[in-house]
């Protein structure tokens, strides 16, 4: 087997699951909300939690399940932005933050969206619902449908809004984080969760961002706030900077201000302390070499994204296991050998290496051709 051994920028690689935060770190961060997590976007590593399972009355963070219900009709094409949407009795009789809408106003999905997205509009949210599904009801059964399918065993929805508590509604602070990276990997819902301040009908009615991150924070990307009196304040916020983002959710925070300032600490603290790593960008992988094959060698690559998140940027090293040769056939996917990336402690992370393309193997006349050609 062939070994290399090259020095890295990695410390102590983390796998996507709860990784516990150093005691000091999370005294730092000296957070006021009840419950929050901090989240890395691309590969759902957990890298602070308080409180992060505990079920919570969650407003209008409701709202980024709805929104995702919509996305996801979008990409499944049974919805455009163009669709116009009608604006039901139900939907217009609704309270809390809205557009007034009038029972039988049309707006297309794109301005729904927006509203919806920047000033959390609960009459927007039940048309969107009904446009969907057919009732509100119907809606409702298909975000804790979803819920189930993203692993968010701590959540009901009672309803799209949030607007009403109900001790049948209810979240945590780590299923948020789940449900606000389901949203944000349809990289286009961007173009709304970042607006800070836009128009609908015609001008008539001015739309200015609930989260006010949008327009402090650099990299911020969304996502939604929300409030009741049971709930408390409550924000998913996210952010990214060069290629690394972070989801950071706080629920029952005291005030307005108190939970931007906890989102704020969190992203801060994400961006300040890790770092994304790509294996294809910083390994060469030579090529295997393949005998009887049509092709002389076959390339290796990795299996997956193969993105790592590192801390603190120590150095280590990584070892690659890769065979001389190998014996046509070989088929694209086969295993060829493994990337280990090493830390302090040993093997952090095994990286399959597969075979990136077929070579078969050289009939017979094909291996008197080259022989023949070598006399």
């Amino acid at each position: 087997m062939r070994r290399i051994l090259a020095g890295l920028l990695i410390a102590v690689l983390l796998a996507p699951s709860a990784v516990a935060v150093r005691a000091a770190e999370t005294e730092a961060l000296d957070l006021s909300a009840d419950s929050a997590v901090l989240m890395e976007q691309s590969t759902g590593t957990l890298l602070y939690e308080k409180d992060a399972h505990t079920r919570r009355a969650p407003a209008s963070v409701t709202k980024v399940m709805t929104l995702l219900l919509i996305a996801e009709a979008i990409e499944r094409g049974s919805l455009t932005l163009q669709d116009t949407v009608t604006a039901s009795e139900a939907a217009a009789s609704m309270g809390g933050s809205q557009i007034w809408l009038e029972a039988g106003e049309t707006m297309t999905v794109d301005e729904m969206i927006k509203c919806i997205a920047v000033v959390s509009a609960n009459d927007c949210a039940v048309a969107m619902a009904e446009k969907l599904a057919g009732s509100e009801q119907v809606f409702v059964q298909k975000m804790n449908d979803r819920a189930k399918e993203l692993g968010m065993t701590d959540t009901h929805y009672v309803n799209c809004t949030g607007l009403t508590d109900d001790p049948e509604h209810y979240t945590s602070a780590y299923d948020v984080a789940l449900v606000s990276r389901a949203l944000l990997s349809h990289d286009w819902i961007q173009d709304y969760t970042t607006v800070w301040m836009d128009e609908v009908r015609g001008g008539e009615f001015t739309l200015t961002n609930t989260n006010r991150l949008v327009r402090s924070f650099d990299g911020a990307t969304g996502l939604k706030t929300g409030f009741t009196q049971e709930a408390m304040y409550c924000l998913s916020a996210s952010a990214e900077r060069e290629g690394i983002g972070f989801i950071a959710v706080v629920l029952h925070a005291p005030s307005s201000d108190q939970r931007f300032a906890d989102a704020a600490a969190l992203l801060n603290y994400g961006f300040s302390a890790y770092t994304l790593w790509s294996a294809e960008k910083n390994v060469a992988l030579p090529p295997v070499r393949v005998n009887l094959g049509e092709k002389d060698s076959v390339q290796p690559i990795c299996d997956g994204d193969s993105v790592l998140l590192d801390k603190d940027g120590g150095p280590a090293d990584y070892e690659l296991l890769l065979p001389d040769s190998v014996e046509a056939p070989v088929q694209a996917g086969d295993l060829l050998g493994t990337l280990k990336v090493l830390n302090d402690t040993g093997t952090a992370a095994e990286i399959r290496l597969l075979a990136s393309e077929n070579v078969q193997r050289l009939t017979v006349w094909q291996l008197w051709g080259k022989l023949l050609e070598k006399v």
